[in-house]
């Protein structure tokens, strides 16, 4: 990250010095991860403490950076803090032992995580692209498999394949534990992955993504492993899904709330009489973490601006039925959506 915007979320954060011990936020700080570690942000530096694992690579990947790295543990990280009166914490990732550590040692505590909450919303040129490019391997991987898909198949087993063919293309790893559901399974939103056997004539749903240099990809697909002509009301619910995710892309601006673009998937679906089985928020910011903000919910408060990255993903679930929901990862430029995705298609697929 550039002086500049360290400097920004210092000022912003109004204490003496930062502490960041939370791993994705340290990585948003320095460019580095590490399973443990402590970032120290003050006026004048910002510094990455980390154990003998990660020292050696933490100097190299951070040289020339402006990042100063030194080896140590916790009683590292409170030498340089000396001096100040108030450390920020992110009040969101700190637990009680560590305030109550901090404030033993004189410490006064204030919550850093709007400051650094602002600043992630607004993606940076160079976090655009790692994102541009875990949606490509995720969609990339996805067309792989298709063809694979047979009957008999488990949903473990053609999860399994979505994720080595992720791997395979670049990815550092899933963005979450890979989503497949086969026949009414769909219907759960958040469906774990088990051992049904793919049948003819199965609505498939599968929701996936990957990291890339740490960012994070999200998409869902819902499609049809053939057709066996029983499926006419499944049909129609995806035309309404559809016609939702498409409306989202083309009415939502910059300056909406996160209520107000919701609510153009929601109302659309409402007038379809589908509403009550959108049971989840149209989206969410989507980055270092596959939840961030902003929040596209009926409670969503942020304004949407150029640079967020966040998904559209209307669903409708009817209990012991069938489940759709056709997402994309987005992002706003020029004010308008722009989807990441390209590859896959969102109308109606039939296998």
């Amino acid at each position: 990250m550039c002086r500049e915007n360290l400097r920004k979320i210092y000022d912003a954060a109004g204490a003496d010095a930062l502490l960041i011990e939370e791993d994705f936020l340290r990585r948003y700080l320095t460019g580095f991860y590490s399973t443990d570690g402590y970032a120290v942000l003050s006026r004048e530096s910002c510094t990455l403490v980390v154990d003998s694992r990660y020292f050696e690579a933490a100097e190299k990947a951070l040289a020339g950076s402006g990042i100063r790295v030194v080896e140590g543990v916790y009683s590292k990280a409170l030498e340089l803090l000396a001096g100040s009166r108030t450390v920020g914490v992110p009040y969101l990732f700190t637990n009680v032992p560590r305030a109550e550590s901090l404030k033993a040692q004189g410490f006064a505590l204030c919550d850093c995580m709007p400051a650094l909450k602002s600043a992630m919303q607004i993606k940076s040129a160079e976090e655009i692209a790692r994102i541009r490019r875990a949606c490509e391997i995720a969609e990339d991987a996805l067309l792989s498999v298709l063809g694979e898909l047979k009957e008999g198949m488990t949903e473990n087993e053609a999860a399994a394949l979505l994720e080595y063919e992720m791997r395979m293309l670049g990815a550092s790893g899933t963005s979450f534990d890979t989503i497949v559901a086969f026949g009414a399974n769909g219907s759960v939103p958040h469906h774990e992955t088990g051992f049904s056997k793919l049948k003819f004539g199965d609505p498939v749903l599968i929701d996936f993504g990957c990291k890339y240099e740490g960012y994070c990809s999200d998409c869902t697909r819902t499609f049809l492993f053939g057709d066996d002509r029983k499926h006419e009301e499944f049909k129609r619910v995806y035309a309404e899904v559809y016609e939702a995710h498409e409306l989202v892309k083309r009415k939502l601006t910059a300056g909406m709330t996160g209520a107000q673009a919701d609510a153009i998937a929601r109302g659309y679906l409402q007038t379809k009489g589908l509403d009550g089985y959108f049971t989840h928020s149209l989206g969410h910011g989507v980055g270092l973490q596959i939840h961030e903000f902003p929040m596209l919910s009926p409670r969503g408060e942020e304004v949407l601006q150029d640079g967020m990255v966040f998904s559209d993903e209307p669903g409708v679930y009817m209990a012991g039925k069938l489940g759709i929901r056709i997402e994309d990862t987005v992002r706003l430029e020029r004010g308008e959506v722009r989807s990441f995705m390209s590859k896959t298609e969102r109308k109606l697929l039939i296998l």
